[in-house]
């Protein structure tokens, strides 16, 4: 029942198609594949982190030839900086990002970030300072 009331549940573009399922007993183990509207997600995968929209020591050309299909970013980091204004402006985040036709991207809530870096302190002034400056702002 779950699993019947969850594809109902699905947006329209999502789908998940098992493609392998383990005959191994007790084990759960499967191959799939996720279809978005941003494209196609074969899992299991590794999925890299660009904390601010961006992966560090590749160009996204690098990433799209090692056959990257889903990207993870961290939504703190980017409300911090560059700003949701900035994310907005650049027409969301794949446009951002300088990849308006993909991959998929994930993000996270941020609630670690906000409960372990969120409380400001007298050493944050000058990195928050420093930050809302570049975003034209006053701190």
């Amino acid at each position: 029942l779950a699993s019947a009331a969850l594809l109902q549940a699905t947006p329209p573009g999502f789908r998940f198609e098992v493609l392998h399922e383990s005959r191994k007993p007790g084990s759960q183990a499967r191959v799939g594949r996720i279809h978005t509207p941003h494209g196609v997600i074969d899992t299991p995968g590794f999925v890299p982190v660009g904390t601010n929209a961006a992966l560090k020591g590749m160009t996204n050309a690098q990433a799209a030839s090692c056959g990257v299909q889903l990207q993870f970013c961290n939504t703190y980091h980017l409300m911090v900086h560059p700003g949701v204004e900035v994310v907005e402006a650049a027409g969301g985040l794949h446009r951002f990002m300088g990849r308006p036709d993909g991959p998929p991207l994930i993000t996270d809530s941020g609630g670690f970030q906000v409960f372990s870096l969120g409380k400001e302190t007298t050493d944050d002034a000058p990195e928050l300072k420093r930050r809302a400056a570049a975003r034209g702002r006053n701190a």
